[in-house]
C-alpha cells in the first residue's frame, strides 16, 4: 500500500534492534483516514469470504481492526494480555512472547465471544516473528473458528513470521512488507 509505505518512510524511525517506530501514525497516536484506507485494502481482499468477526490482540492491533469491523459490518474481538478480574473464567487461552517488550503474555478471550464456526479475520499492527499472530491463531483452533484470513499493517519480511504463516497456509495480505533496514533507512520489498 503505497500511501502506507510513503507514510513510514517520511514518518517512521528506525531504532537499534530492528525495531521500527512508528507511534505518531499507528500504534500511540493513529491516524483515522490512513486506517480507513487500510480497512479498504484488507476489505478488497478478504470481501467475499463471509467475515462475521474480526480477532485482533491488544492495544495495538484494537484502532485498524475497529477500520476493517466497520467495512466488515462485524464485531471486533480483541485477545487481552493485561490481567482482569472479569475475565478469569471460561476463556480460551495461549501464551505469546513479544520481542519488544521481551516479555511472555498470556493472551485470553472469553469462549462466548468466540463461537465453533464463525468466519474469522484476524487483523494486527506487527508481524515480525509471528508470535503474536501464533497466539491468536492458537485461540482460534481451540474455538474451532474458521481462519478465512490474516491482515498485517507491517511486516518485516526479513524475520520468519510471514513465511511460517504462508506456509502453514493461511491467506495472509501486509500493507507494507519491509525487506530490510539499511543504515537507518527502510527498504521495502519489491512488489510481487
Amino acid at each position: 500500500m503505497k500511501t502506507l509505505e510513503e507514510k513510514i518512510l517520511r514518518d517512521g524511525t528506525v531504532l537499534p534492534g530492528n525495531i521500527l517506530k512508528v507511534d505518531n501514525f499507528v500504534n500511540h497516536m493513529i491516524e483515522p483516514k490512513l486506517f480507513m484506507e487500510m480497512a479498504d485494502e484488507f476489505y478488497e481482499k478478504f470481501k467475499d469470504e463471509g467475515i462475521t468477526k474480526i480477532l485482533t490482540i491488544e492495544v495495538s492491533g484494537i484502532g485498524v481492526a475497529f477500520a476493517c469491523g466497520l467495512k466488515f459490518d462485524c464485531p471486533i474481538l480483541f485477545a487481552k494480555k493485561t490481567d482482569s478480574k472479569t475475565l478469569v473464567d471460561d476463556c480460551y487461552t495461549s501464551h505469546v512472547y513479544s520481542y519488544t517488550k521481551d516479555r511472555t503474555y498470556e493472551i485470553r478471550v472469553a469462549k462466548k465471544f468466540l463461537q465453533e464456526g464463525e468466519n474469522v479475520l484476524i487483523i494486527d499492527d506487527f508481524l515480525a516473528n509471528g508470535k503474536a499472530l501464533e497466539g491468536l491463531i492458537d485461540l482460534c483452533e481451540q474455538a474451532k473458528v474458521n481462519i478465512k484470513g490474516i491482515g498485517i499493517v507491517i511486516e518485516k519480511a526479513f524475520q520468519e513470521g510471514g513465511k511460517n504463516i504462508r506456509s502453514e497456509g493461511y491467506d495472509l495480505l501486509s500493507l507494507a512488507r519491509i525487506k530490510e533496514f539499511k543504515d537507518g533507512q527502510v527498504i521495502f520489498c519489491e512488489e510481487e
